[in-house]
């Protein structure tokens, strides 16, 4: 391992010089409005990602890598378009042993372990027996599942990204729906909190393991919304006597969670459980968008406008 303490992506500011070793995420060739080459790269580390460009692909400097390379860069770094880039002047191509792995993942800073074992807890507070023992085939006895589940992340970009993520997404949309159960208590609580611990359960499959946390094949064609109801039709017909009423209640909360048609849901819910696991997994979902906007920049005050809340969006100032 090298002896040099790196220098975390978060850290950078506008006219630093780069000299560290980074994961190639991307890279791709591309042209210039002049018809020069150049290549834009994506570099990564744990804390999170930053866009770079060599402007002389055919320079001596440049060494030959691909993406998931652990690559030493030289360059600098500039604003553009109130976001940081990297000038790369010079790369290479490191050797196993020159870098720590740990520090190129993207993880979730709570304790993995801990937040799995609250999670589970869940699971034995429900009263329904063929939900119980349903979870239980998941969540306690199927150990391919659990390993992937707690490695995953809740997506390849936007929330949760990280390992870890779909862990943290799920108990957070879980506690939110056991809060309301105790305030609505229309609610069946235990429809709702198989749900929403079911409700992504596809995305161990819809995305491939880090580093690359990319799309699967399946996860093009088919995505999370139907892979996980299909895990959860296979395991149901491993128990006996399970309600088929109870299975299309359950199966629907999951195809719904998203809400509308235009943001991939086949359903649009038409239970009151199906529309609160929507409202719980929107509120976890933006909540943490917002929250990894604020932790990406060192700016205070107004931010400028972010596509994805269709706002100009501002850091709080509290008077003192």
């Amino acid at each position: 391992m090298r002896q040099k303490s790196m220098k975390y992506i978060r850290d950078y500011k506008d006219g630093d010089r780069v000299f560290d070793i980074y994961l190639c995420k991307h890279r791709q060739s591309a042209v210039t409005k002049n018809g020069k080459p150049y290549e834009t790269v994506i570099l990564q580390d744990k804390t999170g990602t930053i866009d770079a460009k060599i402007w002389d692909p055919n320079s001596a400097g440049i060494c030959e890598f691909d993406a998931y390379d652990y690559i030493e860069v030289y360059g600098d770094v500039s604003a553009f378009q109130n976001a940081l880039q990297i000038s790369i002047k010079r790369t290479r191509k490191c050797r196993e042993g020159e870098y720590n792995p740990g520090d190129y993942l993207p993880v979730s800073g709570k304790n993995i372990e801990l937040m799995y074992t609250e999670l589970t807890e869940y699971i034995y507070s429900i009263k329904n027996n063929s939900l119980r023992c349903l979870l239980e085939a998941l969540f306690v006895k199927d150990e391919a599942f659990v390993r992937s589940f707690k490695q995953s992340s809740a997506a390849k970009s936007v929330h949760h990204g990280f390992v870890g993520g779909l862990l943290e997404h799920t108990l957070s949309v879980v506690k939110l729906c056991d809060y309301y159960c105790t305030a609505y208590p229309v609610l069946n609580r235990d429809l709702l909190l198989a749900a929403a611990m079911c409700h992504d359960i596809g995305k161990t499959k819809e995305l491939s393991p880090f580093p690359a946390n990319d799309y699967t094949e399946d996860g093009q064609l088919l995505g999370h919304i139907i892979m996980g109801t299909e895990m959860v039709g296979c395991k149901i017909r491993e128990i006996p006597g399970f309600s088929p009423l109870l299975e299309g209640q359950l199966k629907h909360c999951i195809l719904a969670h998203h809400g509308e048609y235009e943001y991939g849901s086949p359903k649009k819910p038409a239970i009151i459980e199906a529309l609160a696991l929507n409202f719980a997994d929107n509120t976890d979902a933006k909540i943490q968008t917002f929250t990894e906007v604020l932790q990406g920049t060192k700016e205070t005050g107004w931010l400028g406008f972010n596509r994805l809340f269709e706002s100009n969006l501002r850091t709080t100032k509290v008077d003192e």
